[in-house]
């Protein structure tokens, strides 16, 4: 398991929109943004399902996710990696559906993409680009 550090944490907690990639079995990629991203604890990430449609569809046929954490306020970037599950019902879901709500009562919150974090790599340009992290 790869564990976020604080600095990671801190930057992660600073983000409001973040560009979750997924690709489907192909390999054909699609990026959307993303409101509810939600650091759970130092490994693991909660994405709600609103509106999903083609990410949905790639992460039912190649669990791989990559999420761009970048924001004026974080200090610089880095991409997470990881393997994410769709839950649709149970103890974690209804935790999922009950934030989404109290935040914005209208959103249907239909999935919770539970995202275990694989790897993290330095996204800032320079010698350092692309330098796995974690």
């Amino acid at each position: 398991m790869v564990k976020l550090n604080e600095n990671m944490k801190t930057a992660f907690s600073k983000v409001k929109i973040f560009p979750v990639a997924t690709a489907s079995k192909e390999g054909v990629p699609n990026v959307v943004p993303i409101g509810f991203c939600q650091l759970v604890d130092d490994e693991t990430i909660w994405i709600a399902d609103n509106f999903m449609v083609k990410s949905l569809t790639n992460l039912e046929e190649n669990p791989s996710v990559a999420i761009y954490v970048w924001g004026p306020e974080t200090g610089g970037c880095f991409q997470i990696k990881g393997e994410a599950a769709i839950i649709n019902s149970g103890e974690k879901f209804e935790k999922m559906k009950e934030i989404v709500h109290a935040a914005k009562p209208g959103l249907p919150a239909k999935n919770l993409i539970e995202v275990t974090i694989t790897d993290v790599f330095q996204c800032a340009p320079g010698p350092e680009a692309g330098k796995k992290l974690l």
